[in-house]
This record gives structure tokens, C-alpha cells and sequence, in this order.
């Protein structure tokens, strides 16, 4: 069986393979439907659309802000791990090392010197960002997009300047909820196009799991709910991880965010708005949802959660309360239950998604910027982009972009609002 995440068959002509896949790039690129691409990159490359095939991806973040940023990651306990298992490897003179975190921000890169000089004329250095949005198709970035280790390969990348290079990339999950924290990479020649590399990086995302999960503080009592950027909640309790259907997701996040309590009434309102049901199908919805967390966890009259929980979008919160807007956007890897049109969510996935927004604005901060741009919430967000192409200088590679994603949403919203920075970069 073939598998889709390895970039060559085994007994097929690496140089052969480049000429195919490079053909197909540059047909892509005129509007053609791509021949003889993995699945995996080509739709990789319709999401790398709005980028330029000849550009680079920007540096987000340097000296004393990037040394502060990964110092605090959660990602740094791991790095000798990563360093045991692949550091051998990224000295050899031919691979690199890199680890990034959940936005495609390259942590550390590591290797030997002479690659290392070499990399840097693609920019893949410390504080880059390496995700789809900005660096089109490559293996951290494109793992991270999809959720899976992936390979990819010399032309299957979009930017140009990278297809001399071929990488394989995992991503890194935290063992509590789920959650990207980022991936691991390591970066080389077409050498690397092999079963063996694939197979070396998940094993290394999997060490890394393993070592923060056997390092997490233990909490017996907390409940963990995982409910952003995920039509269905993810909950974990007592050593369980429960994957909740959409409807027991919806009553749990309400309960979470109401933990005094509420009625059968209120959580049909709730749920169905005006249009709620009697109140015997809320009832026996609840009823289904308690013998799935156990009857300990949920009480009635009213209904409440009879335990402490952590909750991925309070810690969003929580956080911008504490008036920490990065710690909050390294929180959210997307909108609160995304799929769900039940009133009482929606009201606080605006909430969340609101809070956020303002706090990132207020910031003026570049990287952050930046960051909520690349979000499901903030990539259609027109001032979002006007307040990034304002704050970024105009030599900064990602500033054209940021113009021209804000020309484009000003003409689909039929505002005039871009103006001012069209006369600007004039």
C-alpha cells in the first residue's frame, strides 16, 4: 500500500521525479490543473495560492523577543530530546534540525554551520515563519495544516528558493488536550526522500508526547476540555480522553462557561433558541451526556459540572485578562466549536473571537498581527490587515502582502477603507 505522507516510491528516479513535479508546478502556477502531484501537495499549493512562488517568508520575531518567546514555550523541556534523536544527524553537514510552534514560527534551527548559511538565503532561520500562509507548501508548515507527518519534496514545494531542499516534518500534540504545540523537522537534500526519514520523525514527535506527558503535573480532579478549533469537543478526565459527539459538545462548553448552573429551559434556549424542543429532548440529551462523563461529573437542578475543569477557551481569556494577547493567540488555534449554530455558543464563540481581536489590535504588535491574520477568525478581517500593513515598516517583506490582502477585502466588502495605505505605499 502506498503511503500518501512519502514524498518517492520506493525505485522511482529522484531527478525524474523532479522534472515531473516541476512541470506541474509551473502549469499550477498558469492556472492548470497540476498532473501527477500527491494529493497532499497539490492541495497544499491551492492553499499556498495568495502567496508569491518567488518570495520569502518573513521574520516575525528576533533577538531578546525570540530568546523570551522560546524560553517559555512548551516545546523548550523537549529540545534535548530532539537533540538525542536527530542531533546526530543535523551535524553531518548535510540536514538541519528545526522545531517550530503552532503558527509555523521556526523556534531553532540547528545543523551545521555551512547548511546553516545556506538556509538563511531562504530565510529559514529563528523567528521565521515557516506555515502555509507565509511559506507556502513545506513540511512543517504543510504538517501542521493537515495534522500529519508529511514529506515533501525538492519542486512539491511552492516557493521556488526551497525546491533545492526536501524535508520531512510531525506535529507535536499536547498530551493533555490535543492541542498543536508545533512540529519537529529535519531539512536536507533529495537524499532525505526516504521511508527511513519519515519514519525517524514520528518517532521523534512521538518521544516528545511521551515526554511531556510523563512530565505534565498531575491534577486527578481537573477536567480537560478541548473545544477550539474543533466541531467536537475533546474532553479528558481520570486518565480518559473522550471524543464528545456535536451535541454533547455544545452542552458541555455551555456548562463550562455557566458553572453555577443551568436549567433544562435555559440550556434548550440555549441550544435551539426560539425553536426549542420540549424540554424532555434536552433532558435526555444531558441524560446520554452524564453516562458518558460519569454520573460524579454532572449534577441536575440545575445542571452544573461537579468538578474543576480547564477549558482551552478560558484559557484564552484568562489570559487577555491578564493582559497577555500573545500568551492568549498561542492559546487558540481556532474559533470555539467552529461547525455549531446553537445561540448560546455562538454568543460566546463572538465572545472569545471578539475579545481576542480587540486585544490583538490594541497591541499594534507586527507578530500578532500576523498571527490572527493566519487564523480562520482573522484571515477575512479587514482592518486586521490595514492595522498590520500600518505598524509593519516598508521594506519588510511581508508588508506587499498585507496591502494587497487588504485591497482585496476592501473591494469584496465594497468600502473604500484601503485607500489611505494604497497612497501610502505610493
Amino acid at each position: 500500500m502506498v503511503d500518501p505522507w512519502l514524498a518517492l516510491e520506493i525505485g522511482v528516479d529522484p531527478a525524474e521525479r523532479i522534472a515531473q513535479v516541476g512541470v506541474a508546478h509551473t502549469a499550477f502556477l498558469t492556472g492548470a490543473t497540476p498532473q501527477r502531484v500527491r494529493d497532499v501537495v497539490r492541495r497544499s499549493w491551492e492553499r499556498s495560492m495568495p502567496l508569491d512562488p518567488e518570495g520569502t517568508p518573513p521574520v516575525d520575531l528576533v533577538d531578546d523577543t525570540l530568546e523570551s518567546y522560546r524560553a517559555g514555550h512548551p516545546l523548550a523541556p523537549v529540545l534535548p530530546i530532539f537533540r538525542d534523536l536527530l542531533g546526530g544527524i543535523a551535524q553531518d553537514g548535510a540536514h538541519l534540525l528545526a522545531v517550530c510552534d503552532t503558527h509555523g514560527r521556526l523556534l531553532w534551527v540547528e545543523g551545521h554551520p555551512g547548511l546553516l548559511r545556506r538556509a538563511e538565503g531562504m530565510n529559514f532561520v529563528p523567528g521565521a515563519r515557516w506555515d502555509e500562509a507565509h511559506a507556502g507548501t513545506n513540511a512543517p508548515g504543510t504538517a501542521l495544516a493537515v495534522d500529519h507527518s508529511v514529506q515533501i519534496f525538492a519542486t512539491e514545494h511552492f516557493c521556488r528558493r526551497v525546491q533545492r531542499w526536501t524535508c520531512a516534518a510531525a506535529p507535536i500534540h499536547d498530551p493533555a488536550t490535543g492541542r498543536i504545540l508545533g512540529a519537529v523537522d529535519i531539512t536536507g537534500g533529495n537524499h532525505l526522500a526516504t521511508p527511513q526519514s519519515l519514519a525517524l520523525i514520528r518517532a521523534t514527535a512521538r518521544a516528545a508526547e511521551a515526554f511531556l506527558a510523563a512530565h505534565a503535573p498531575i491534577e486527578p480532579d481537573v477536567v480537560q476540555v478541548s473545544a477550539l478549533g474543533r466541531d467536537e469537543a475533546q474532553l479528558q478526565v481520570g486518565g480518559r480522553r473522550i471524543r464528545l459527539g456535536r451535541r454533547h459538545s455544545e452542552l458541555l462548553v455551555l456548562l463550562v462557561d455557566h458553572p453555577e448552573g443551568r436549567t433544562g429551559e435555559q440550556l434548550a434556549l440555549d441550544l435551539y433558541g426560539e425553536d426549542r424542543p420540549h424540554p424532555v429532548t434536552v433532558r435526555a440529551e444531558l441524560s446520554r451526556l452524564r453516562r458518558v462523563l460519569g454520573p460524579e461529573l454532572l449534577d441536575s437542578r440545575p445542571y452544573r459540572l461537579r468538578c474543576r475543569v480547564r477549558a482551552d477557551f478560558r484559557t484564552v481569556t484568562d489570559r487577555l485578562e491578564r493582559g497577555d494577547p500573545a500568551g492568549g493567540l498561542d492559546a487558540y488555534p481556532g474559533s470555539l466549536l467552529p461547525g455549531s449554530d446553537a445561540p448560546g455558543v455562538a454568543r460566546l464563540r463572538r465572545l472569545v473571537d471578539g475579545q481576542l481581536r480587540a486585544a490583538v489590535l490594541a497591541a499594534a504588535d507586527p507578530a500578532l498581527l500576523a498571527a490572527w491574520t493566519a487564523t480562520p477568525a482573522g484571515t477575512d478581517d479587514l482592518t486586521a490587515w490595514e492595522a498590520l500593513a500600518r505598524v509593519l515598516p516598508p521594506g519588510a517583506p511581508r508588508r506587499p502582502l498585507a496591502l494587497a490582502r487588504a485591497r482585496q477585502l476592501a473591494r469584496e466588502y465594497g468600502v473604500s477603507r484601503a485607500t489611505s495605505l494604497q497612497r501610502r505605499q505610493k
